[in-house]
């Protein structure tokens, strides 16, 4: 599919199926899975090459970050599918030329799509290829903060609820340890491609600040914004590794409570186990019947054999209850 936007142009679809062709005044193309026609037609609209799915895949940085021809083929790992519960990332490229920006992808991130609609209402964010450049990386890292916000705050739900005061002797119980193992993971996987996402952008914007691109005077109030997209984006990325070790402190207080839960069906094993094993012992001697047992023989023998039973059963509960041992 491609679009295009600028001051003239309303981001409608074009067809180069059908022969229509790029306005003149399209500061900003995008190419969204393009077939090889649409493909064609970009490069002979901008006169440079469109990197392919093979080439935005690459995870060396000199594959991603280059210049060629007179253009910056920048490339930036991007989430998606946050919605659906399935956070992943995809390549978007940028292809920056002097009049022109063209960006390549086979997915259609949310900020991306945000921008569209922006772009499409109003002209003066994509008035020229720098601008639309600026302006849909600022909505990228915009998107990326909003996201590690919300994984700031499942992590403080989880926080309380493993740390919640309880009455119950059971402070969690194992279907609700399974469901937080879960929830933590989610979380886990989402901060995992917002760094990834985060540690590209932050890789991408170094290589454009160091670029003649923004080197011109007409480029220096635009170089300035470009640095403190930077700043934010290593803010970003600091803060994402500082809730990265709030996840695994988690985890680790979710283990603990399950080892806890563990040894506590332990202990009441062995409680069982204290407290039948007397009980046992006396009815296995006299059951066996020997000639010379007295008590056999004896009215009260069944009634004293029950109470040394019961008695050996209830006194080490109540030994152990004394003790503060349970």
């Amino acid at each position: 599919m491609l679009r295009a936007y600028g001051p003239n142009c309303d981001g409608g679809i074009i067809d180069a199926g059908k022969g229509q062709r790029i306005p003149d005044d399209a500061t900003w193309i995008d190419l969204e899975e393009p077939t090889r026609e649409e493909d064609k037609l970009v490069e002979e609209c901008v006169r440079v090459q469109i990197p392919t799915r093979e080439d935005m895949s690459e995870i060396e940085p000199s594959s991603r970050l280059y210049e060629q021809n007179g253009a910056l083929y920048m490339t930036l790992s991007t989430i998606y599918g946050v919605e659906e519960g399935h956070p992943k990332s995809d390549p978007v490229s940028f292809v920056l030329t002097d009049n022109r920006l063209v960006t390549v992808r086979y997915v259609t991130p949310k900020p991306v799509r945000a921008f569209q609609q922006h772009a499409h209402k109003d002209h003066l964010l994509v008035k020229d290829s720098l601008t639309a450049a600026y302006n849909l990386l600022d909505v990228i890292i915009d998107r990326l903060a909003d996201e590690l916000e919300e994984v700031g705050r499942e992590i403080d739900k989880i926080s309380a609820h493993i740390f919640a005061k309880s009455t119950n002797a059971r402070r969690i119980p194992a279907d609700r340890l399974t469901s937080l193992l879960s929830r933590i993971g989610r979380a886990q996987s989402l901060l995992v491609q917002i760094r990834i996402s985060a540690v590209s952008t932050a890789r991408m914007l170094s290589f454009f600040l160091a670029s003649d691109r923004l080197r011109s005077p007409e480029a220096a109030g635009l170089r300035d914004h470009i640095q403190a997209l930077l700043g934010d984006t290593k803010s970003l990325t600091d803060h994402s590794a500082f809730l990265g070790d709030n996840l695994t402190f988690l985890l680790d207080a979710s283990l603990g409570l399950i080892s806890i839960e563990q040894n506590a069906a332990m202990k009441l094993f062995s409680w069982a186990a204290l407290v039948f094993l007397p009980p046992t012992l006396i009815a296995g001697i006299y059951g066996m019947n020997f000639d010379h047992m007295p008590e056999l023989r004896w009215l009260f023998g069944y009634p004293m054999a029950l109470t040394l039973m019961l008695a050996s059963a209830v006194l080490p509960l109540w030994f152990l209850k004394r003790r503060g041992w349970i």
